[in-house]
C-alpha cells in the first residue's frame, strides 16, 4: 500500500493525490478477493440416502421343512415337512395348523400351547426349505403332482411329468388354471413355438396352478 502511494506520488505529483484517494477502495477490493480465495471452501455435505428396510413375508404353505427350535428346551426341538393336510405334528401338543401362517405367527401359537411347559417363552421357527406343488394333466406321459424347490415354467413341469404324449398333444393350446381369490383364471400357452425355439416368454408357475395339455382335434 504504502509503495502504490510513492509510485502515485512520483508518477502524478500533486495531481496523484486525487488518483491515491481513488486507489484505496479499489486495492480494498482486491485485498479482500485474494483473502476469499485463499479461504479453503467447506464442501457441501451429500444428503444422506434412506436405508431401504424391506422385510420379505414368508407364508407357510404345503411342503415346507420347518426347523422347531426351543431354547432351554431342546428336548421338544424337531424338523419336519408341512404335510399335505397343512399341519405340523409337535411332541406333547399334538396336531397344529402351520399352512397359511407367518414364521412368527407359527412361534406365537407353540408359545401360547406350550405356555406351561417351557421355562423360556421363546421359540424359533426357520423354513429350511421350501416347495409347492402344481398339477400337470392331460396329454403328458406321467400326469400328476409335481412337487418343486425352486421356480419352474409350464414347460418344465410338463417335462417332470414326462414330457408331452406327441400322439396326442396340442401343444400350441396348453392352458394353466389358476385360483385367484374365488375365481379360476386361464392362460393359454402355444408352447410348440417354444419347443421349436421360435419365440415365447417363459411362463412362471405359481403354487396349485393346473397344467393341462389338451388334445388334438381329431377326425373320424
Amino acid at each position: 500500500m504504502t509503495m502504490m502511494k510513492f509510485f502515485v506520488a512520483d508518477v502524478f505529483g500533486d495531481q496523484g493525490r486525487f488518483v491515491q484517494w481513488l486507489t484505496k477502495p479499489v486495492l480494498g477490493l482486491v485485498l479482500l478477493a485474494v483473502v476469499a480465495g485463499c479461504q479453503t471452501q467447506r464442501p457441501v455435505p451429500t444428503p444422506a440416502k434412506p436405508t431401504a428396510n424391506i422385510t420379505e413375508v414368508i407364508t407357510l404353505r404345503e411342503g415346507d421343512v420347518l426347523k422347531i427350535s426351543f431354547p432351554g428346551s431342546a428336548n421338544l426341538n424337531t424338523t419336519q415337512p408341512i404335510r399335505r393336510d397343512g399341519r405340523i405334528s409337535m411332541p406333547l401338543v399334538g396336531e397344529v395348523k402351520a399352512v397359511g401362517k407367518t414364521p412368527a405367527e407359527l412361534e406365537k401359537d407353540l408359545i401360547d400351547l406350550y405356555s406351561t411347559q417351557l421355562v423360556s417363552k421363546e421359540v424359533v421357527v426357520e423354513v429350511q426349505s421350501s416347495s409347492f406343488p402344481v398339477f400337470v394333466t392331460g396329454s403328458v406321459l406321467h400326469p400328476g403332482k409335481i412337487m418343486s424347490d425352486h421356480p419352474i415354467t409350464a414347460l418344465e413341469a410338463i417335462m417332470e411329468a414326462g414330457g408331452f404324449d406327441y400322439a396326442t398333444a396340442n401343444m400350441k393350446g396348453v392352458e394353466v388354471i389358476r385360483q385367484e381369490g374365488d375365481h379360476p383364471r386361464k392362460f393359454t400357452l402355444n408352447l410348440k413355438l417354444v419347443m421349436e425355439g421360435k419365440r415365447g416368454e417363459p411362463f412362471y408357475l405359481k403354487p396349485a396352478d393346473i397344467v393341462y395339455v389338451p388334445e388334438k382335434f381329431q377326425w373320424f
